[in-house]
């Protein structure tokens, strides 16, 4: 039968992920972007000395803030392979994903305007990077108060009811999340290509981040197979228009890309909001008050609790 060929695919996606979040890898992973980090500072040093060889200083910076940037950018790319494998689990985590990746890209901008200021640093005649630096810093501080807010509001919303529908979704979800894996590494690959061939490489990230628009409009089709009710409908929209929004502040200016982010964060908010006290609660009934559905509390994160839903 089909659903049995789809299970030996999706067998492979979980393979994947109970490989990627185990955390021996994990570990090994931090391990790695330290020694790369330490890596690149001596690199840097030693160009800056003249000892290094010319293909290869042709390739390193001179400032050792690009170290910095280069060490955020992995644990980047780290945090979007973690949000394309949360696909599968649930909305409201996949959801919860964006909000601390937009958060650390904030704080990678903030590190990427330090490659602008002279060694050593001194803010004499040169205020703009400071200026930048500290909105991109507050603009990751609100995203990161709008992602616990948004963890402690959010509830479960059981739109999909019997057990063949709700494995059929996750299946499905799993399907594009294995594909959204095998685009982000054939991305990366190149890319990295481009920079030891050429000295430059293309615009990974807004790349991937214009894939990811694509496969949020996916999930809503997706979605609307299994979930046609107006509010699921609704509910599942209204995320992807912050996302949307979320993808569109990489491409602004600063400071307007977190002018941007924090209104995607606020838009987030104040929807799961609406949708737990509007839309979630039962109409009374016979003079009753309305009950307010039960919190479904699952593992906790660093800033509230993390629910499951479909």
């Amino acid at each position: 039968m089909l659903i049995d060929k789809l299970q030996q695919i999706t067998d492979i996606f979980d393979w994947i992920q109970h490989v990627w979040e185990h955390p021996v890898t994990q570990r090994r992973v931090a391990l790695i972007i330290l020694w790369v980090y330490l890596l690149a500072l001596a690199c840097v040093e030693l160009n800056c000395r003249g000892l290094l060889p010319p293909q290869l200083a042709a390739l390193t910076p001179y400032s050792h803030f690009a170290a910095i940037q280069l060490a955020l950018t992995l644990i980047l790319s780290i945090e979007i392979m973690g949000l394309i494998l949360s696909i599968s689990n649930s909305i409201s985590r996949a959801l919860g994903k964006q909000f601390e990746i937009l958060a650390l890209i904030l704080l990678r901008n903030a590190f990427k305007e330090l490659s602008s200021l002279t060694e050593p640093v001194s803010m004499a005649g040169n205020l703009e990077p400071i200026v930048n630096i500290a909105v991109s810093g507050v603009g990751a501080l609100c995203v990161f108060a709008c992602l616990c807010l948004y963890k402690r509001l959010f509830r479960s919303q059981h739109f999909i009811q019997t057990p063949e529908m709700r494995m059929r979704y996750v299946m499905t979800k799993k399907m594009l999340a294995l594909s959204l894996f095998i685009i982000f590494f054939c991305l990366a690959a190149h890319n990295v290509f481009c920079f030891i061939t050429t000295g430059g490489g293309e615009q990974f990230f807004a790349t991937i981040y214009t894939v990811l628009i694509f496969s949020d409009v996916a999930l809503v089709l997706i979605a609307q197979r299994y979930m046609p009710t107006f509010h699921a409908v609704f509910r599942n929209s209204g995320f992807v228009i912050g996302t949307l929004l979320m993808r569109l502040a990489l491409s602004a200016p600063s400071p307007w890309d977190s002018v941007v982010s924090v209104t995607a964060a606020l838009y987030l908010v104040a929807l799961t909001w609406m949708i737990n006290y509007f839309i979630s609660s039962p109409p009374a009934q016979n003079g009753a008050k309305a009950k307010r559905p039960p919190r479904h509390d699952g593992g906790r994160s660093v800033c509230g609790r993390e629910k499951t839903t479909v």
